[in-house]
């Protein structure tokens, strides 16, 4: 029996071979996992809600049911949503129920992509986890909100695992190499490092994915004659090129310097191919959402304020969606706003009102602009003065709002550029309407971004 355990161990995949048993031996999602975090906490006390494990492929669904299983010593029974029906779900809760009976052990039933299951389904299911005979943990990579009706829903703490950083993977990867019983370590060959960044760059997050290209790199090079790994041959191993794309140095940021001034020359083919190659090489697309963000207020601003309407909404929509759906909206936001019309003069007011603070500190506020929310206030004259601008048609003519040693400086100067023009055209008569007759303290403002 030994012997033919042996042979199924050693032909199931690496990445099955590789999953841990232990909490402690769990790479990531640390923000669920971590020492003190709540579903750390439950697994410890054994004290296990049902639960819906959300997240990409890769990111240790089943294999933090497993551990699950196995730490807190309930019954663990595998259902697969694609492969199994009402009737075969039967016969597992008639199974739960005598265990609960007869032996007073738990049973967790884990059902795999809980997504593929029609409301029929989930409907017999829901009094089994109401009433305790088994313990859910669903898997899905699919919105839960969405793929599981609410009343099972309500029943469930819904956990969400995160794609794993490259560093994490870095460590499944050396721990396999260093495994000789379940990994690669009898086998004699090297692996350069360059071949494992390039493993744990281009896996996405995606442990499987990460540990079944180091195991088909090293088949490759055993069945070659091969004595090392390297990046030549992952890339020749999997058909397929690996990016020169380092995150942390200098390729990283020569790509994204790229994909923000082609979306400030407005673009958009050349923006979109230079967003291509940071996700294909394994960026974080959050890191992407991000650049757009700041690049919709810094570079575009008032000339289309859409733009950063646009850059949440792709954030959001990445969020709920993940890869590789969310790639739609990021793309969708990527050539907008290469597209949109551009203005730094927003940029341009802070930068100089910065500039103004820093050299003059902490100007005092004018009197009539105070609020004077005592007697004494207004006896010091707080807040005298002031001309309250809806009693005059929405703008009072030749009010000024600056410190006194600050009146008449101008710090946004709007473009002729897309909504921005309708702006610049307002403000101007606004201005003019607004400097006192006579009085040119301060005088405008020039400044160079």
């Amino acid at each position: 029996m030994d012997l033919f355990e042996r042979q199924a161990e050693t032909s199931s995949p690496l990445a099955d071979r590789m999953r841990p048993r232990r909490l402690e031996d769990v790479v990531g999602q640390a923000h669920l996992l971590g020492d003190g975090h709540i579903l750390a906490r439950a697994i410890r006390a054994d004290r296990i809600p049902s639960m819906i494990l959300w997240g990409p492929p890769g990111t240790g669904k089943t294999t933090v049911a497993h551990v699950i299983a196995h730490e807190t010593h309930s019954l663990f029974v595998p259902f697969s949503a694609v492969l199994g029906g009402i009737p075969e779900l039967r016969k597992l809760i008639a199974a739960a129920k005598e265990q609960k009976s007869y032996y007073g052990k738990k049973t967790i039933l884990f059902i795999d992509e809980i997504h593929r299951f029609n409301k029929a389904q989930q409907d017999a299911l829901l009094p089994h986890v109401e009433n305790g005979t088994v313990t859910l943990i669903g898997a899905t990579t699919e919105n839960p909100s969405f793929a599981v009706n609410s009343a099972l829903l309500s029943r469930a703490r819904v956990f969400d695992l995160k794609p794993l950083e490259a560093a994490d993977l870095r460590q499944l990867l050396e721990r396999a190499l260093a495994d000789e019983k379940h990994g690669i370590g009898h086998v004699a060959q090297l692996v350069d490092d360059e071949a494992l960044a390039a493993i744990s760059q281009t896996a996405r997050g995606d442990a499987r994915r990460a540990l079944s290209a180091l195991e088909l790199a090293s088949d490759f090079a055993q069945s070659a004659g091969l004595e090392s790994v390297t990046v030549a041959v992952v890339q020749e191993a999997l058909a397929t090129q690996t990016l020169l794309y380092d995150k942390s140095g200098e390729e990283h940021y020569n790509v994204i310097s790229a994909f923000i001034k082609s979306m400030r020359g407005s673009d958009p083919d050349a923006a979109v191919y230079w967003l291509m190659r940071m996700l294909e090489a394994g960026e974080d697309p959050q890191f992407v959402l991000r650049r757009m963000l700041i690049f919709a207020s810094e570079d575009i601003g008032n000339a289309d304020p859409q733009a950063l309407h646009v850059a949440v909404g792709a954030d959001a929509a990445f969020r709920r969606l993940g890869m590789p759906e969310g790639i739609f909206p990021i793309a969708q936001c990527c050539t907008y706003l290469a597209s949109a019309p551009k203005s730094n003069a927003s940029y341009r007011a802070w930068k100089m009102a910065q500039a103004d603070v820093r050299e003059h500190g902490a100007l005092p506020v004018p009197l009539k602009l105070r609020n004077a929310p005592t007697e004494a206030m207004e006896s010091w004259g707080y807040g005298e003065g002031y001309r309250y601008p809806h009693d005059e048609g929405g703008f009072s003519a030749e009010e000024t709002y600056l410190p006194d040693a600050l009146i008449g400086r101008s710090y946004y100067q709007p473009t002729d550029r897309g909504f921005e023009s309708r702006i610049r055209e307002r403000l101007r008569k606004l201005r003019a309407a607004a400097t006192p007759k006579g009085d040119g303290s301060g005088g405008p403002r020039e400044e160079k971004p």
